[in-house]
């Protein structure tokens, strides 16, 4: 299955219109490419159907027979923000598109259109849109914080609820911002351990001299400043779970301690003559190379062995794009109740820009730059130029030569594939380069040909429109 297939795999599409031969068709012709098809022929219908299931992408004509389609869009932005719509009219006129677009229709479509390009809006929707699925069976709450509809999320989440009812210390490897404490919690709660506390410190933000006591706890008069006893972090976490979060900026006197205590599975607070028992289990994360910082003698090789019984793996915010649209929307309704605003979707350029984005801040960075469009927003549709000012893209002007370069070079590569219809060999005839090269080009980019193919078959010459 294609990345094409796999995102059209069972998506429910309701088509709303009152021409029941074109509902026929497009029901014919959907269905045969793999989406789940429900029909209505007015608002009313559509209204029902949408009480009752929610689909991933609605496709309504604008003049019905009860209602104004764009009243009828009105109502499904308000209780479903995040539902993409696409509009199709046989009256259609530009200023009618603006004002569609603007008001957050994703797509607007004038009959007779031709099937393909219905089918490309359809799919383009919901590569962008957050996917409702069905409850999966069994208790998802302990990974509720973590907002993931990739298969390679649903891979580690998979692997991750299966070691969680184990004992095993676990190691959670990623870059910054890419939520490996939410991942360290979530394993927690799904272990048999979740009702005991959770406790989480950053190795890497507390001085050394500090970072003992934190750990093991102090006796009173241990050094300058301990007026009074204290249990440090592994006292406080025992009978549940320790994140030792950034592990690897752990000094090295503290990295022979931590083993020490490990091995005996007890604590000795710092000026203390007895140990203390302990039942806790260790999950820690780094975003550095531990085994490169092995080989400089900057990490202890027995102290990894006892951290990295099971490693996972958070993969940046870059390899799972689909998951943004998802993020995007969880953070802004979150964020909306936060600063009270009225903002409930992106328009679709907007949506895109965050989709196409680098993202080296990972899930953190995405979540800051949702906040300030959030906070800056005067309308309940978040538009393009926000995303840009809060991602700081740059004007061509302050782009360096290199930058510069590879924006043209994309945009060259667009065109071609639009001119050529998605076609590479005559693509990469006029761009005077070999298949092989082409192919290169459009992978630096993220480019694929299928996207800018259109058929032949037209459909919709409706009686109303």
């Amino acid at each position: 299955m294609n990345a094409a297939e796999a995102i059209r795999s069972g998506a429910h599409v309701l088509v709303v219109d009152d021409d029941p031969d074109l509902l026929r068709l497009l029901t014919m012709r959907l269905s045969a490419s793999g989406y789940q098809v429900t029909t209505a022929a007015s608002a009313a219908a559509a209204e029902a159907q949408l009480a009752n299931v929610r689909p991933d992408v609605v496709v309504s004509d604008v003049r019905l027979p009860d209602r104004d389609g764009l009243s009828l869009f009105s109502d499904i932005r308000r209780h479903h923000p995040s539902l993409p719509v696409i509009m199709l009219t046989a009256h259609g006129t530009i200023p009618d598109a603006v004002e569609a677009i603007g008001k957050g229709v994703f797509a607007y479509l004038t009959k007779p259109f031709d099937s393909q390009v219905l089918r490309e809006k359809i799919e383009h929707a919901l590569s962008l849109a957050p996917r409702v699925e069905e409850p999966r069976g069994g208790d998802e709450r302990w990974r509720a914080e973590i907002v993931s509809r990739s298969n390679e999320m649903r891979e580690l989440l998979a692997e991750a609820h299966m070691v969680a009812a184990s004992d095993a210390s676990i190691l959670i490897r990623g870059d910054s911002g890419t939520g490996k404490e939410l991942l360290a919690r979530a394993i927690h709660r799904a272990s048999p351990r979740a009702g005991q506390p959770f406790v989480a410190i950053n190795c890497g933000a507390i001085p050394e001299q500090l970072l003992e006591s934190e750990l093991f706890g102090h006796v009173k008069g241990a050094f300058t400043g301990a007026s009074s006893n204290r249990d440090g972090l592994f006292l406080a976490a025992n009978g549940g779970s320790l994140f030792l979060d950034e592990i690897g900026d752990m000094p090295l006197p503290l990295q022979v301690k931590l083993l020490r205590v490990l091995q005996e599975r007890a604590v000795r607070p710092v000026g203390a003559t007895q140990a203390r028992p302990i039942d806790v289990r260790i999950l820690s994360a780094t975003h550095r190379d531990l085994d490169a910082a092995m080989g400089e003698g900057q990490f202890r090789e027995d102290l990894y062995y006892r951290l990295n019984v099971v490693s996972l793996h958070l993969p940046p915010l870059a390899s799972r794009r689909e998951d943004i649209p998802l993020l995007a929307s969880h953070f802004l309704t979150q964020l909306a109740n936060k600063y009270g605003k009225d903002v409930n979707g992106f328009a679709p350029d907007a949506l895109d820009a965050l989709v196409g984005a680098p993202w080296p801040g990972n899930v953190r960075q995405l979540f800051n730059v949702i906040e300030q469009v959030c906070a800056l927003a005067t309308s309940p549709l978040i538009p393009r130029s926000l995303v840009d000012r809060a991602l700081r893209v740059r004007r061509m002007d302050e782009l360096s030569y290199a930058e510069a370069k590879a924006r043209f070079e994309r945009d060259y590569l667009i065109q071609l594939l639009k001119l050529t219809d998605g076609n590479v060999s005559d693509a990469a005839r006029l761009a005077q380069r070999n298949r092989t090269e082409f192919y290169r080009l459009l992978q630096r980019y993220d480019l694929v040909p299928a996207m800018f193919r259109s058929g032949t078959e037209s459909v919709g010459h409706g009686r109303h429109g």
